[in-house]
């Protein structure tokens, strides 16, 4: 290699360069493992045991002004989205949330109004699925930064995790996709619709839903071999499935959002790359036994939600589209911090 392009026997490689999910493979790789964990280092949450059969469940996410808040975002908005960002990743587990702990990271200039603005904010994200927030840590920054940890406890047998999925399985999402990415479009990349179309498309990005309910109801059905919070993108959570649990998939029908739709063709944007690239989402994106679908089905809709199925885990490890007898490849891609366009 270069000897300009080495420091210290290192590849001059910059954040963006590695990108976010290579970051966390060399962070990890230089951590001691724990004995025992009951969750695989890389899964939504981490968890540690507390007795034979149940559970203490962490998650940490944080959201950063300059990256996650986009222009018509307000500061309740934004403090309510970091919290029911990390309980997505608890409903992909199928795990009730109990307590937050909250850090602040403040530019000097907020006013109390902002102040106040996100405390109301932290806590209507937390109640409205249950939990509360406790405490936390507050510190100067130069940009707005909110970072969550949350905790809750469930049965170790019940937690729904990325690595069980089997060929045959039916797989499944908690809802359509593609309104976040097509909210993204019209703040980042001046594009239009109509005034109706905008308030649900914008809706999706600066009021997103944990699927909460639905995760819990799916894994008291026992009927789930693996789940994912698609927050990163449909195909990138099929990926993220396939290569914990050692599958493929093949997609028949992909849940493109009608709102994508009628916005992609007047902006002349493909509805597909939209809905399977698109991040921010919040779905679930489940593995199903296929004795057990009617029982999967039957649960979630008990709960007011739907569940789609999409198509079916295989054993050879591809993941492909299949619609219309047109295959392509699944690309690998989502949102991804330091590579993904802010």
């Amino acid at each position: 290699m270069d000897k300009d392009k080495t420091e210290k026997g290192y590849p001059r490689e910059t954040s963006t360069d590695i990108g976010e999910r290579k970051i966390i493979d060399i962070i990890a790789s230089h951590l001691e493992a724990m004995p025992n964990l009951p969750v695989p280092f890389g899964d939504d949450v981490a968890a540690v045991n507390l007795d034979q059969k149940q559970v203490a469940v962490l998650k940490t996410d944080m959201l950063v002004g300059k990256t996650d808040v986009p222009r018509n975002m307000s500061l309740w908005q934004a403090a309510r989205k970091a919290v029911v960002m990390n309980i997505s990743d608890f409903a992909s587990k199928g795990v009730q949330p109990i307590a937050a702990l909250v850090s602040l990271g403040l530019p000097r200039d907020f006013m109390r109004k902002d102040i106040e603005e996100i405390a109301r904010g932290l806590n209507a994200g937390a109640r409205e699925y249950g939990a509360y927030v406790i405490g936390g840590d507050t510190s100067e920054a130069s940009d707005l930064i909110i970072s969550i940890s949350l905790f809750g406890t469930a049965k170790r047998a019940a937690l729904m995790l990325r690595n069980g999925a089997k060929p045959g399985d039916v797989l499944a999402v908690t809802g359509f996709f593609g309104k976040s990415a097509s909210g993204l479009c019209l703040l980042l990349d001046n594009c239009s619709t109509s005034p109706n179309l905008r308030e649900v498309l914008l809706g999706a990005v600066c009021m997103p839903k944990a699927r909460l309910k639905e995760g819990l109801a799916l894994s008291h059905s026992r009927a789930v071999s693996a789940s994912i919070d698609s927050s990163d993108g449909l195909a990138w959570s099929l990926h993220e499935i396939g290569k914990m649990s050692n599958v493929g998939f093949v997609v028949n029908s992909v849940p493109v959002a009608d709102e994508v739709r009628r916005f992609a063709e007047f902006n002349h944007l493909d509805p597909l790359e939209l809905a399977l690239y698109g991040g921010e989402e919040y779905e679930l994106v489940v593995t199903v036994k296929p004795k057990r679908w009617v029982d999967a089905e039957a649960a979630v809709e008990a709960v007011g939600g739907c569940l789609l199925p999409i198509g079916k885990v295989t054993r050879d490890r591809q993941m492909l589209l299949d619609v219309d007898g047109k295959k392509r490849v699944i690309e690998a891609r989502g949102w991804e911090h330091f590579k993904s366009k802010v």
